[in-house]
């Protein structure tokens, strides 16, 4: 063991000797209009590097050490009793509103043909769920500027089917919790936050995420933090936990981690539906679910990223700012984006969306950027029910989806992510003044 413990040390030396020769960066001159600017990119150090192949050493290839770490590291950040792991934020968008159909919740749960409230500006995790689960999505418009649900509809929206309400604070711009959350509290609704572009977005000074009855999140490269694939999923209650984790789990009642033994203390002492009495109870399924876990060397990346997220999310409001300052006097062309009030983003991107009868087209700025190698991505799905795989689905629709579809057709989004210099954005925000004087 000795050895095994001398020859890790050397290997994990080597591993830093690797990212520096490899993957540092630092010292990389940008030179404009020949280096790419990235709307977004993994930012990362030596320290990722070593804790992953630390845990590929163990070889303990599920769940293990770093994913205690990293569930502990995501618990105390969100103050909140428990922090799942899984393999995706899509997965944990589907868990989440998965576990809510369980029969434990009695008149609560949702069944097939309940409606959930959502909106059709955004990205396709968000509302699959729903579908797949076949309850039916009511769309609600959002608004310009913040791009989040237009809230003077709720009431509107609201049926003796309404369950839930399922949506995203808007690429780090967090929805208006104050009347969302009043709305779910007068109808007794579900609440589910998709925090997968907000982590470190804070309402009235709260982490976003930790509103609603359940959260997600996704640590996608393009994310605030990232592990390459994975997500989680928040609730500060015990019962949605145990729920959620068997639908994780292939829906399995026994909640005894990977490698443990009767944790539970019902291992073959109970009666469960029509099995024989004492049934092991690592093999009885309470919930039809999935297998979505996170392993074990993606959680090592996921520790050594919550270490750095506090200055991650400083650089991203710093970076949002300097293209905020960059691109004073077009207000004739773009309506810019804005917080929502009594929010604090961790922007995901920068939202830029044309004006009315402005003199170019969406397509044509994104166009003239990619020339100049600079990285930017149209609204994700634009309008979600224009989309071929959503275009028959069963749903409703609250008044018009009139804003969704101007965003469509006229906003982009250009990176704000911990990578970007200076000296990036400011290139950013002349060649799109420079863009602007040729019309």
């Amino acid at each position: 063991m000795d050895k095994a413990a001398s020859l890790r040390n050397e290997i994990l030396e080597k591993v830093k000797e690797f990212y520096h020769a490899a993957h540092n960066r630092t010292d990389e001159q940008f030179i404009p209009g020949k280096t790419r600017v990235n709307y977004a990119g993994r930012v990362f150090d030596e320290t990722e590097m070593v804790q992953l192949i630390d845990s590929s050493l163990d070889f303990w290839l599920t769940a293990g050490r770093y994913s205690e770490e990293f569930t502990g590291k995501l618990e105390d950040f969100y103050d909140v009793s428990d922090a799942i792991l899984v393999n995706s934020g899509s997965s944990a968008n589907l868990i989440a509103l998965s576990a809510l159909t369980s029969e434990s919740f009695g008149e609560k749960r949702l069944i097939p043909g309940d409606e959930v409230i959502a909106v059709a500006a955004g990205f396709p995790a968000t509302v699959s769920p729903i579908i797949q689960n076949r309850l039916i999505p009511v769309f609600l418009d959002v608004e310009i500027g913040t791009y989040n649900i237009d809230v003077s509809r709720l009431e509107e929206a609201y049926s003796e089917k309404s369950k839930a309400v399922f949506i995203a604070h808007t690429l780090g711009n967090p929805f208006n919790l104050d009347v969302v959350k009043a709305f779910c509290d007068k109808y007794d609704l579900w609440l589910i936050e998709d925090n997968c572009d907000a982590l470190g977005s804070t309402y009235r000074g709260k982490l976003t995420g930790t509103f609603g009855h359940i959260a997600t999140g996704s640590f996608y490269p393009a994310h605030h933090i990232t592990t390459g694939e994975g997500g989680c999923v928040i609730t500060d209650d015990p019962q949605l936990a145990r729920i959620i984790k068997s639908f994780r789990d292939w829906g399995r009642d026994c909640y005894c981690e990977g490698g443990e033994n009767n944790t539970c203390g019902c291992r073959f002492t109970k009666q469960y539906g029509t099995l024989p009495r004492g049934y092991d109870h690592k093999y009885v399924y309470s919930h039809i679910g999935y297998n979505l876990k996170m392993t074990d060397m993606q959680a090592a990346i996921g520790s050594a990223q919550m270490d750095k997220l506090e200055e991650f999310t400083l650089r991203r409001k710093d970076n949002f700012r300097l293209l905020t300052e960059g691109l004073q006097g077009l207000d004739d062309f773009f309506i810019l984006p804005k917080a929502t009030e009594h929010s604090d983003p961790s922007w995901f991107t920068y939202i830029l969306t044309l004006r009315e009868n402005t003199p170019f087209s969406r397509v044509e700025l994104a166009q003239y950027l990619d020339q100049n190698l600079i990285e930017t991505r149209g609204m994700f799905a634009g309008n979600l029910l224009r989309q071929p795989g959503y275009m028959n689905i069963n749903h409703r629709v609250v008044g018009e989806l009139k804003n969704t579809d101007y965003i469509m057709n006229n906003t982009l989004f250009m990176g704000v992510f911990p990578g970007l210099t200076d000296e990036k954005i400011n290139y950013m925000t002349s060649k799109i003044h420079e863009f602007v004087k040729s019309f």
